[in-house]
């Protein structure tokens, strides 16, 4: 985990928040490297949820909604984190990720008590100030408050969002009024949220803000189970879609204890990092919970109303939640590799090409002026294709080692020969190989490769 979190630091894909300053805990910066990675996932799956579909219909909600909405969502009593304080230094944690950090144990989901138990029984210390003396493990809830009001002492409380499922349920009625849509049919959304996440050295897997891509797929009561099974195999195939090894992943299915309080069933795509397996996308049965409660606290009807049958019914949930902000780092540790070419170590970043922050790299190979000519003139018609860089720095090796580290699929050359025969030198990223293509061939020829 240090080695991804420095190279992503060297190489501008995110740094710590406010640095120069002494940083924000849990908060993170994204550089340009890291912006236009998040952007190629989030773009990917809009046109694989949206654009290819014809049933799922896209919403962006406010980040602060009316506050009985988290009050009648439940999220106000039961969104919580178990933590532990030092009586010594006042250091705060995750009781969970202590425990399992020291004993190398799953125990995420279990209630306080217990892991106030195991803490005692294994003589668990304070990580900073190694201070046996903690506290019991207490509930912290998740939402994160402000306020908002011109007058200072008429401010109100209200919270950030805590996740988009809500922003969504608040525009059901609004999405069936005006597209009419036939169910099965969802609504999703993209966009950040914030928690008050406890977290230790893990980058941006887990930060107060941080990037979602959701959507709530609303059905009959009587078809959770096709539709689950549905939306398990499709987001498998997704994740290998993204270059995710199948043995790095896995499902699991989380147990009765460590449900959240809407879920009859939960489910994760869970990746192994070096410490461990960790949740990284999920899939849970909300069944009619949320439209309930809502039309419940709000008095309005949003009953589903099918105007081929007859039926009027609240129809229920299943909802597939992608993490977009820890996916990078997901991203960069899965296609982080190094390797020895001619006896020098070579750091490259094997993504899938349509992911690449930047996908064609145009060089000129010596500090010749019609060769430079040539290479940026190429370079300015590739652009408005393609995300895409130039270089005439002249040192072909640590040209091609620069784009190898921030995963770019292919780099172009104008040569000598290119002056002669109107062919350039493409070489591929994983393999090093090299080829002569047509320069008037060049962007057909990336189309086809860069296609996802």
């Amino acid at each position: 985990m240090e080695k991804i979190l420095s190279f992503a630091k060297r190489r501008g894909f995110f740094y710590q928040s406010s640095e120069i300053y002494g940083g924000v805990a849990n908060c993170w910066d994204f550089g340009h490297y890291g912006v236009l990675l998040k952007e190629n996932l989030r773009n990917w799956w809009l046109k694989r949820i949206i654009q290819e579909r014809d049933d799922i219909f896209l919403i962006d909600s406010s980040v602060i909604l009316n506050p009985r909405v988290w009050e009648a969502s439940g999220h106000v009593k039961s969104f919580n984190d178990n933590l532990v304080d030092c009586r010594d230094c006042h250091y705060r944690t995750r009781a969970d990720h202590l425990i399992e950090g020291t004993l190398k144990k799953k125990v995420e989901g279990l209630p306080p008590e217990k892991l106030t138990e195991i803490i005692k029984e294994n003589s668990i210390k304070c990580p900073v100030c190694q201070s046996y003396r903690l506290t019991e493990v207490r509930k912290f809830n998740l939402l994160f408050e402000t306020h908002i009001g011109i007058i200072e002492e008429k401010k109100s409380k209200v919270f950030l969002r805590g996740e988009l499922a809500q922003g969504i349920f608040m525009n059901f009625k609004q999405i069936v009024n005006t597209l009419s849509p036939k169910l099965p049919f969802g609504i999703a959304s993209t966009g950040v949220v914030f928690r008050n996440e406890i977290t230790l050295g893990q980058g941006v897997f887990r930060t107060l803000q941080f990037d979602l891509m959701e959507f709530e797929y609303f059905i009959r009561p009587n078809e959770w189970k096709k539709y689950y099974q549905y939306w398990q195999e499709k987001m498998w195939s997704m994740a290998l879609e993204i270059g995710l090894s199948s043995d790095k992943i896995r499902w699991r299915e989380h147990e009765e204890f460590e449900r959240s309080h809407y879920s009859k069933k939960t489910m994760d795509i869970e990746y192994q990092f070096p410490s461990g397996w960790k949740e990284i996308w999920g899939l849970a049965y909300r069944g009619d919970f949320d439209l309930s409660n809502h039309m419940k606290n709000s008095n309005v009807d949003l009953h589903y109303f099918d105007p081929l049958t007859g039926e009027k019914f609240v129809p229920h949930v299943i909802e597939p939640t992608f993490g977009l902000s820890r996916l990078i780092l997901v991203i960069l540790m899965n296609g982080y590799h190094e390797e020895i070419v001619n006896q020098k170590k070579r750091v490259v970043l094997k993504i899938k090409p349509f992911l690449a922050p930047v996908k064609v790299a145009v060089f000129s190979l010596q500090k010749d002026e019609k060769l430079r000519q040539v290479a940026f003139s190429l370079y300015l018609r590739l652009r408005h294709e393609f995300s895409c860089e130039f270089d005439d720095s002249g040192n072909i090796g640590k040209m091609y080692r620069r784009q190898d580290e921030i995963g770019t699929p292919f780099c172009l050359t104008i040569d000598y020969q290119t002056l002669d025969d109107k062919t350039i030198t493409i070489r591929d990223r994983d393999s090093m190989k090299q080829e002569r293509v047509a320069i008037n061939k060049v962007i057909d020829y990336l189309k086809e490769k860069l296609a996802f």
